[in-house]
């Protein structure tokens, strides 16, 4: 079951890639017994968004949110692809009936392969629209910066460009979700930059660097990080969106760890 009483950050599983070898609803099943605070999805269309809401239910816990779908071959997104604002807007729909059926938080709307001022424009267009469509169900628009190196093309990579797109945009359930391991792959100053763009956040995620495995490993030191967020006044549960080098159950010391050390 969702834990509850706990001070500091608490923890949210992206099922996109722990227990990706599990049916969903199991995979949920598989968090909570885990002891995770909350889950994340990535692409849950497949499966019923019933299905879904019967296992969080079962649980008791809250799913933070889900991506828009990447679109046809070779998409990695839609939204700020000029010519293509009809489909862009029917994935959002989609995106959005299926975290309202299942109750979740947040709609992450990804941008797609393209660069330039029209991309801009458009991109902007977009989130406009989307921000109103999900303030009428009480919803938060997401966009993420994601690094080059994962994702050559992609529109969005630098989180203060994200920072000035929802400055820009101005509406008040558009925020930024700050992916550390991406971050960090993109001048890195993480406690700096969490603790400026705090306010334009909606969500926080993490992985360690550079191979996007177990956060008790590489580069970043994530007991600073997340210490840095509790101090911070931070709630949300943070996820967890590595990929595991072998079982996901197998990879969850750090876990134990934070629960150990008081997070």
């Amino acid at each position: 079951m969702a834990s509850t009483g706990r001070t500091g950050p608490r923890f949210s599983a992206n099922l996109g890639f722990l227990w990706s070898d599990l049916p969903l609803p199991d995979a949920i099943r598989a968090a909570a017994r885990a002891g995770f605070d909350a889950v994340e999805l990535h692409w849950p269309y497949d499966v019923p968004s019933g299905d879904v809401a019967s296992a969080l239910a079962e649980t008791g816990l809250p799913c933070l949110g889900l991506n828009t779908s990447r679109g046809g071959p070779g998409d990695f997104g839609l939204a700020a692809l000029p010519g293509r604002e009809a489909e862009a807007r029917d994935a959002t729909r989609a995106a959005l009936t299926y975290a309202a059926d299942i109750g979740a938080r947040h709609v992450h709307v990804m941008a797609g392969l393209t660069s330039g001022e029209k991309a801009r424009a458009t991109y902007l267009d977009h989130l406009n629209w989307a921000s109103g469509a999900a303030q009428e169900a009480g919803l938060i628009i997401l966009i993420e910066p994601i690094n080059p190196g994962d994702a050559p093309g992609y529109f969005l990579s630098d989180p203060d460009e994200a920072a000035r797109i929802v400055t820009e945009v101005g509406a008040p359930n558009l925020r930024i979700m700050f992916d550390c391991y991406h971050a960090q792959l993109t001048g890195g100053d993480l406690s700096r930059r969490i603790s400026s763009l705090l306010p334009l956040i909606g969500h926080v995620q993490f992985a360690s660097v550079p191979d996007r495995g177990p956060p008790d490993e590489g580069e970043v030191n994530y007991a600073h990080i997340f210490a840095l967020l509790a101090d911070l006044g931070w709630t949300i549960p943070l996820g967890a969106e590595y990929r595991p080098p072998g079982p996901t159950g197998d990879s969850l010391g750090w876990l134990r760890r934070a629960r150990e050390a008081g997070l």
